[in-house]
């Protein structure tokens, strides 16, 4: 089982990044997934989730902000990153819960200067 993340980089305060989770060897569908973070100074914590059933949750640091989805035909999770701050630089994490083992991804380094 694999969480492969990518989409990360380097951009200047109020740009764009797509972040995108693909998953080997597991579905999505019917889990709970989110994206987590942990900045330079190692605070760790939960950005954004989706339940199975589409609903959302965002911190509010990124409400507004960032957009997650999800696409179940592909095992694919995304999170769309607008008006970026240096804040949110951070490594970023996917994660997948289905109840049983928690899957985590290795992580992509978003920078904001």
């Amino acid at each position: 089982v694999q969480l492969v993340e990518s989409g990360g980089g380097s951009v200047q305060t109020g740009g764009s990044l797509r972040l995108t989770c693909t998953a080997v060897g597991l579905t999505f569908e019917g889990g709970n997934q989110g994206w987590y973070r942990e900045t330079p100074g190692n605070e760790f914590e939960l950005v954004s989730s989706i339940a199975p059933d589409g609903s959302r949750w965002y911190a509010d640091s990124v409400q507004g902000r960032f957009t997650i989805s999800r696409d179940n035909a592909k095992n694919t999770l995304y999170l769309q990153l607008n008006s970026l701050k240096a804040e949110d630089t951070a490594m970023y994490y996917c994660a997948n819960d289905n109840g049983g083992d928690v899957y985590w991804g290795q992580g992509t380094q978003v920078t904001v200067s």
